[in-house]
């Protein structure tokens, strides 16, 4: 996708106009985003998904007795009768290569925001009730109707002793029927609604948010690993000393300190050592790309990778037609001349050929002449595990 090309995904904008104009700042009602839409999975097909181990799924039902949860897996599913409810499967661009690909069509936003396409199917009446996301998400009808209500309310007060979060005091601005092809866009805490109309499916591409607790802890998870190894002598994050010209091995010295009558005070000058010893920790970008690269790309314990039968050992010879495709659980990013895959840093330096694997998540035989030996040896040993295949 050119991000300077009007498309009907984002309403006859481009990607570079919905990011400067509608991104995180509005709701966008965009009718027919993909003409014609037809899922390539059916609801059958949600429900058995449902049914399996590694895919994370709830039901959500409710009548005059109020709202139920449950949580998957249902070996046995048995949907509530003479009940409006709502069956959700997380993650099913992990288990179907089809919704991967469909997920993949918003790569106009950064991976390290994609998060994954949740499926949910419905009754007539079904819902989740009220309530809003602190996420981004796109809202893409595929199956029947589902009629949306919104809001930009600030009152986001939920209702006590339920199983879900479902707003107390939900007032919506504007309505909205979905037919299939259709699509809402949500930017996070905008308050929704969405009811089913007859049988619905409705596919929710969602993007990550990080809080700043999040990352603010991650950075100091990196510089604690970074004590640990100059503390034990071990090589930094990058091969050099974790710390330089820091000698955090020293002991704290008080020498000198005078007798104390209040033994139970912390000394001032044990707090002002600390404070001065946090200095020596090095938070800088490259510490905060390691963190990030690898956080973000960390593959979801419900991935499962299944590799080729007899794939081409790349580091022998070089195959003379096909492509190298990245399984579609398979998470690769790259910051300079760091690369990440599936919560690892790659043991190669990033060149533009890795880059061009990481964008086009694909690479051709002609692409694959200029690896040097150590990116080809690298290659096949994500071959080996599954998250890489060859393609003739």
């Amino acid at each position: 996708m050119n991000i300077e090309d009007p498309t009907p995904l984002l309403g006859n904008l481009s990607p570079r106009e919905f990011m400067r104009d509608i991104w995180q700042r509005q709701p966008l009602l965009i009718r027919q985003a993909i003409p014609g839409f037809e899922p390539t999975i059916t609801l059958a097909d949600i429900k058995a998904l449902a049914r399996r181990e590694e895919a994370e799924s709830r039901l959500i039902w409710h009548n005059d007795k109020g709202w139920k949860m449950k949580a998957g897996p249902f070996p046995r599913l048995s949907l509530p009768r003479q009940a409006a409810w709502t069956l959700l499967v997380q993650s099913v661009d992990l288990h179907d290569d089809a919704i991967a690909a469909l997920m993949r069509r918003f790569r106009f936003i950064a991976d390290a925001r994609l998060d994954d396409a949740m499926i949910s199917i419905a009754n007539d009446g079904g819902g989740v009730g009220p309530h809003y996301d602190s996420y981004d998400v796109f809202l893409l009808q595929a199956h029947g109707q589902r009629r949306w209500r919104i809001s930009t309310q600030t009152d986001l007060s939920l209702e006590p002793g339920l199983p879900l979060k479902i707003l107390s005091n939900f007032e919506a601005e504007h309505e909205y029927l979905l037919n299939p092809g259709d699509m809402l866009y949500l930017p996070p805490h905008i308050c929704h609604d969405g009811v089913a109309v007859g049988d619905c499916m409705t596919i929710s591409i969602g993007f990550r948010v990080p809080s700043q607790a999040a990352l603010a802890r991650g950075m100091l998870e990196a510089a604690a690993d970074q004590i640990s190894a100059q503390y034990w002598g071990e090589p930094g994050l990058y091969g050099e000393p974790a710390l330089p010209g820091a000698d955090l091995s020293s002991l704290y010295t008080d020498a000198g300190t005078d007798a104390t009558a209040t033994p139970a005070a912390l000394p001032e000058q044990l707090v002002q050592a600390t404070l001065e010893t946090l200095k020596k920790v090095r938070l800088d970008q490259a510490v905060a790309a390691r963190f990030l690269g690898q956080w973000l790309s960390n593959r979801p314990e419900n991935a499962w990778f299944e590799p080729m039968q007899n794939p081409p050992t790349l580091a022998q010879t070089l195959p003379e037609t096909g492509r190298l495709v990245l399984d579609r659980c398979t998470r690769l990013m790259y910051f300079e001349d760091q690369l990440f895959i599936n919560g690892e840093l790659a043991p190669v330096i990033n060149d533009s050929v890795l880059r061009q694997l990481a964008d086009e998540r694909e690479l051709t035989y002609h692409a694959m002449q200029s690896l040097g030996m150590a990116a080809r040896t690298m290659l096949d040993e994500w071959l080996d595990e599954g998250w890489l295949h060859y393609e003739a």
